[in-house]
């Protein structure tokens, strides 16, 4: 199975989770003022499932994208060290002579 056979799938079920959550938010707003000891309880262990359903969902995802953005920055800077070095010498040597202005 190739990968973009599985990205639609993947994508529908996020989708859905994200709807199921706002969902669910949008209940324990409502019922925010309902009193009693069950109800609370139900509505922390909701908020608490939904909190994770979401940080679990979107963390993977910034996961995935911070690992593509260091590949993409450690093949940049390999290919191109000469000039990631004359750009931070260049940059140290203006905050030098910045600082020793303010002096």
């Amino acid at each position: 199975m190739r990968n973009g056979a599985l990205q639609t799938p993947m994508n529908d079920l996020r989708k859905d989770l994200q709807a199921v959550a706002r969902d669910a938010e949008a209940l324990l707003r409502a019922t925010a003022d309902v009193t009693g000891e069950k109800v609370q309880e139900a509505r922390a262990r909701t908020q608490e499932t939904v909190r994770g359903a979401l940080d679990h969902l979107y963390g993977s995802r910034l996961q995935r994208r911070a690992r593509q953005y260091v590949r993409t920055t450690d093949t940049y800077v390999r290919e191109h060290s000469w000039s990631i070095i004359g750009v931070a010498a260049g940059a140290a040597l203006l905050l030098g002579l910045i600082a020793l202005r303010r002096r």
